[in-house]
């Protein structure tokens, strides 16, 4: 049973950093590519970052040179790094990994950044 546990999120100030974490169990981690995403109220799940099981991750334009997502395959263990936080990134952020045509999902971590 796949399961994505995230943590890290909370209140911060615009311009401060969190550091989120999403711990992954029943899959061979290495072997996949985790994603965040994060969804405001009333707006769609936007896509944040992907990280390729090979490669380097990709961002999307919003977060550019702010975020930087990391894995540790041997702690099967995905972070988002999130610096220079601004009001428009509050959001419940959460972790992904698609299996096959499935995509499971954590249960979400809320962050908020006062203005």
């Amino acid at each position: 049973q796949v399961q994505l546990a995230e943590s890290g999120g909370g209140l911060v100030q615009a311009g401060g950093s969190l550091r989120l974490s999403c711990a992954a169990s029943g899959i061979i981690f290495r072997a996949y590519r985790m994603g965040w995403y994060r969804q405001a109220p009333g707006k769609q799940r936007e896509l944040v970052a992907l990280s390729p099981n090979i490669g380097v991750p990709n961002y999307a334009d919003s977060v550019k040179g702010r975020f930087t997502l990391s894995r540790d395959n041997a702690k099967n263990t995905v972070y988002l790094q999130m610096n220079s936080l601004k009001p428009e990134d509050t959001a419940v952020y959460y972790c992904n990994v698609r299996i096959g045509t499935f995509d499971h999902w954590g249960q979400g971590t809320q962050v908020t950044v006062s203005s």
